[in-house]
């Protein structure tokens, strides 16, 4: 078993791809991603990676599950794909602009941890949490083995 070196929370709304899927399919692509820095955070991930996954615009936002990084960072396919709401026409085969990686599912959490709760422990979460900081519109964003543990602990609370 592979010690996992890095931590990561994933946001997805759930009416376009949920916890639920993940299970179901086992292992997705994570496309569209079009921020440079969450970009530059899934450059960074490596495979056996930890993703806490987390529902965004929803009734309870919150973590519903657990995933790994199942694959080594590599072009982003919707970018090319005109049809694609993730095209971007300033990407080229040549030059790609989007990286993505693939997740596979690990579990669902034994009851979702809501963004309240989390709020709740902002101050031992740190201040380079960014979920918890105002105007943080991150879907990707890294996570230490101290948060990963804490955040993981909220589940049986």
């Amino acid at each position: 078993m592979s010690t996992r070196k890095r931590y990561w929370l994933m946001k997805s709304e759930p009416t376009d791809f949920s916890i639920d899927d993940l299970e179901r399919v086992v292992t997705e692509p994570w496309t569209g991603v079009r921020n440079y820095q969450a970009r530059n955070f899934m450059r960074q991930m490596q495979v056996g990676d930890g993703v806490l996954f987390y529902h965004s615009n929803t009734q309870v936002p919150g973590i519903y599950g657990i995933a790994e990084v199942a694959s080594t960072p590599y072009p982003d396919p919707t970018q090319f794909q005109k049809r694609s709401k993730y095209f971007d026409p300033k990407a080229t085969r040549e030059q790609p602009r989007w990286d993505l990686v693939d997740v596979r599912f690990v579990r669902k959490l034994a009851r979702p941890v809501p963004l309240e709760e989390i709020r709740a422990h902002a101050d031992a979460l740190g201040e380079e949490f960014a979920l918890v900081r105002k105007g943080s519109r991150l879907s990707v964003m890294p996570v230490t083995a101290a948060q990963w543990k804490l955040l993981l602990g909220l589940e049986k609370a």
